[in-house]
């Protein structure tokens, strides 16, 4: 709600904050912050050096952060990158981070978000925050949005979500790509749209932040099934009605745990992410789920790939928490009972096949 030029958000305690809208995203003193060092927190802020003078940039790997320092590069992911270091306050201290920004993107892969995330001693009322994590905080079955309101009384109204369909590598090769910026205020999400926008990079604001959240689980579990499926040598014909069938379960799914009669689930932020992390050579739940095809044991697969592949933490999230709305998840389910409960996945993928539609 606009009061006087200003969005009046209430959060826990009945305490009011206001963004005021004419200048808080165009101030000249703005800062941002990138807490994570992985492939979509260096591509993410090759995108905010596009607009920003300087940011600062949370490595918790110290040699990885003195790398970066002298050549401007990341060693360990998205190489091609370059950075002008000179632009760029690196810090292994977390809260020296935060201290120094006012609009926090966090982009800790979810597994080892709460190892980072209990390390925060600042108070976060006065920050913007903006998640790019495709996952959820494991054990408490929450998105990265909840959590912050919840554990940090961060407002809703001061929370966004960044989502795909975008990968990081195509990002770095400066290959068209489409972002979608959600916050619980469109005004919010257009001003942030401006944030990453460039020549490579077209921005949608949208103001479902529960529904890309989760959608954003839910793609990485189904992409993790296309790469079983695709290395038990199913072919493209099975694999359309496969992903078809994993579209209508995360829109049933969205819509039984949370309605937005505004949702529009065909959008790219939903169906578009869900093709694209499916099908492309940069996936690594795709990747990963191929591997398990292949009669790799999770460990062994996580340990050869060297990445964290989100779908297998969201497998389990996903499935804790349908046991409350009992939603049909077949696909869901079967990759629960492959990466879990670890039964053969050529059985279990023939049983799913006799479900499917």
């Amino acid at each position: 709600m606009l009061q006087n030029g200003y969005i009046c958000v209430t959060k826990n305690l009945d305490k009011q904050f206001y963004i005021d809208m004419d200048n808080f995203f165009e101030r000249k003193d703005l800062r941002y912050a990138m807490i994570g060092s992985g492939s979509w927190a260096t591509a993410l802020a090759k995108l905010l050096l596009n607009h920003q003078e300087r940011i600062s940039w949370y490595v918790r790997d110290d040699e990885m952060m003195d790398q970066l320092k002298q050549t401007g590069h990341n060693p360990y992911y998205l190489q091609a990158v370059q950075f002008e270091s000179s632009k760029i306050d690196f810090s292994s201290d977390i809260n020296e981070v935060i201290d120094s920004a006012d609009v926090l993107l966090f982009t800790i892969p979810s597994a080892y978000f709460m190892n980072e995330a209990i390390k925060i001693k600042r108070s976060l009322e006065d920050k913007f925050i903006i998640t790019a994590i495709k996952g959820m905080v494991p054990v408490d079955n929450i998105t990265i949005a909840e959590y912050f309101n919840i554990n940090h009384f961060v407002p809703y109204g001061r929370i966004a979500v960044i989502s795909g369909p975008c990968h990081a590598e195509e990002v770095a090769m400066e290959r068209l790509s489409y972002l979608t910026l959600s916050s619980k205020y469109i005004e919010v999400a257009r001003s942030l749209c401006d944030v990453f926008t460039c020549s490579y990079i077209k921005t949608v604001p949208g103001t479902d932040i529960y529904g890309v959240e989760y959608a954003a689980v839910l793609k990485n579990i189904y992409a993790v099934a296309a790469g079983v499926c695709h290395a038990l040598s199913y072919g493209d014909n099975f694999m359309a009605v496969l992903i078809t069938n994993s579209f209508h379960e995360m829109r049933d799914f969205l819509h039984a745990t949370h309605p937005d009669s505004n949702r529009k689930t065909s959008k790219s932020a939903y169906l578009g992410d869900l093709l694209v992390t499916c099908y492309s050579q940069f996936s690594r739940n795709r990747t990963f789920g191929s591997m398990i095809g292949k009669g790799y044991s999770v460990h062994s697969a996580q340990v050869e790939m060297n990445m964290v592949a989100e779908g297998y933490y969201g497998t389990k999230c996903i499935y804790e928490i349908n046991k409350k709305y009992n939603v049909d998840m077949p696909i869901a389910e079967a990759m629960y009972k492959i990466l879990y409960e670890h039964k053969y996945p050529a059985y279990i993928i023939k049983q799913l096949t006799e479900q499917l539609q």
